[in-house]
């Protein structure tokens, strides 16, 4: 067996595992193209997807709050977050076109799925959580100070290298 045939082999193992682990515990799939693994949301859970960057924030903001959620990176630069379904975004981050809010049977590619790009793979892993999907309102506020901060940032007059 070539070395590509024994990867290959392997890597198929370890999705099929990750599919079972995911429904054992109550997270639904689709069926995908190929050898991805799609959560299925709109009913046992949504995922809302933001920049790297904004993740990063999301995180320190739950943290700070005393909370661990399941988080996922993507090749693309982002991050997405499971929660509880059919929690609209609000009006102040729907007006933000890089925060995603999958739902409605919408599939999300799942770790540890494989595209050209890269992986996506867990930053925090479900298990790490109990699989306990976190509360829609308590992701979409952290989301939201994200924004927040990161338009107060931006905002922010540049004052190093000014003379006083």
């Amino acid at each position: 067996m070539s070395w590509w045939d024994s990867y290959r082999a392997v890597y198929g193992a370890e999705l099929r595992a990750a599919a079972v682990e995911y429904v054992e515990h109550g997270w639904p799939l689709v069926p995908g193209p190929g050898a991805d693994v799609l959560l299925d949301t709109g009913t046992v859970l949504d995922v809302i997807e933001v920049p790297a960057e904004l993740g990063r924030q999301v995180c320190a903001t739950l943290r700070d709050r005393g909370m661990v959620v399941p988080v996922a990176a993507t090749p693309h630069d982002t991050w997405w977050f499971p929660m509880t379904p059919n929690h609209q975004l609000p009006a102040e981050l729907s007006l933000h076109t890089d925060v995603v809010l999958h739902t409605d049977g919408i599939g999300v590619l799942a770790p540890p799925t494989e595209r050209p790009d890269g992986w996506v793979q867990w930053r925090v892993r479900p298990s790490f959580t109990g699989y306990e999907v976190p509360d829609a309102a308590v992701i979409v506020d952290a989301v939201q100070a994200a924004v927040r901060l990161r338009s107060a940032v931006v905002r922010q007059p540049e004052t190093v290298g000014r003379a006083s």
